[in-house]
């Protein structure tokens, strides 16, 4: 493993890792250091850049908590990330030095949650398949909806059909929006207060700067009756995913079918082309339970269920792999 080097990331290596993400098999924006240092006062930041004969074949985005490494408890998702290019070998190698490194370092314990498939940009399950030899344990698995809009698109619930109908007779509008403070503040927050007790995720303030770092990526529709708005969702995209991050709508969405008018104009018309739309989680509870209305309501856009993993992985396991390659 002499040809590896793991080097923990600093500010310098700024630009080449985000390089090598924006050119990597299973990375997204969101592993950018912008995106991830938003929030960096909430994380103690450990990243990792690993080399093999001085050139970079993967990072891995993380932090440290309680001497256990996460991959990064601020991001979706992550977990090893690799080249275009890269080899099952070449893998497997650069995850084994990580492995030892952690291990030399006093790092027992690694908490990883790869990216789910459907964002990969070339098929990347060699993780997947480490992470079987390496003995590692399920941790949780969340279950998400989303749409393979290649397929052909099912809406199997008539609420959906009439919504629709009752949006197009009370000529209500999608409209996409470059700030967030109308459906922040007049929708998304009071709902969540209202509902769930709880506050959005990211801040107004964080959510403009991130669109501000990504304005191609993270973008704002709402949906309009006589100028006034009434609904709205904010979406993250990917080279192969649009993802629903924020979804919310006032008290007339019954009445004027706003979120089916607004999911109709973005999966057949906005988004045709990208082959999958994510609605996002239906689990709560670390994966234990589902929350059925909300998967139902997904479904019933012609959304499938997709797990998305976490594993608890031993740093000193990382000899079973010795024997992998014949």
């Amino acid at each position: 493993m002499s040809d590896f080097k793991v080097v923990t990331y600093s500010d310098k290596n700024f630009q080449l890792w985000n390089q090598f993400v924006q050119n990597s098999k299973n990375g997204t924006f969101l592993c950018h250091r912008d995106f991830m240092e938003y929030h960096k006062d909430r994380f103690q930041d450990q990243s990792f850049l690993i080399f093999k004969n001085k050139k970079l074949v993967a990072v891995f985005p993380a932090n440290i908590k309680n001497h256990i490494i996460y991959s990064h408890q601020g991001l979706t998702y992550g977990g090893l990330i690799v080249a275009k290019n890269s080899t099952f070998k070449t893998t497997l190698q650069a995850f084994k030095a990580l492995l030892e490194t952690l291990e030399e370092i006093g790092v027992e314990e690694l908490i990883i949650k790869p990216t789910p498939r459907m964002y990969h940009v070339q098929p990347s399950d060699e993780v997947d398949y480490l992470l079987f030899k390496l003995k590692a344990q399920l941790l949780r698995r969340d279950l998400s909806l989303a749409i393979d809009t290649t397929q052909p698109i099912k809406v199997s619930s008539s609420n959906r059909k009439r919504g629709l109908k009752r949006a197009q007779k009370n000529e209500v509008f999608v409209k996409e929006e470059q700030d967030f403070e109308g459906f922040w503040n007049q929708i998304l927050i009071p709902n969540l207060e209202e509902k769930h007790g709880v506050e959005p995720v990211h801040t107004l303030e964080e959510i403009r700067y991130l669109k501000s770092k990504f304005p191609k990526n993270i973008r704002q529709f709402n949906v309009y009756k006589d100028n006034s708005i009434i609904a709205g969702t904010t979406v993250f995209e990917t080279e192969k995913v649009v993802h629903a991050q924020y979804i919310s709508a006032n008290h007339t969405k019954q009445e004027y079918g706003s979120l089916d008018f607004l999911f109709h104009h973005l999966i057949h018309e906005e988004y045709k082309s990208k082959p999958y739309f994510d609605f996002g989680v239906c689990s709560e509870k670390n994966g234990q339970q589902i929350n059925s209305g909300l998967q139902a309501w997904k479904e019933s856009f012609g959304a499938s269920s997709i797990s998305h993993d976490f594993y608890s992985v031993f740093t000193k396991n990382h000899h079973f792999l010795n024997d992998v390659l014949l």
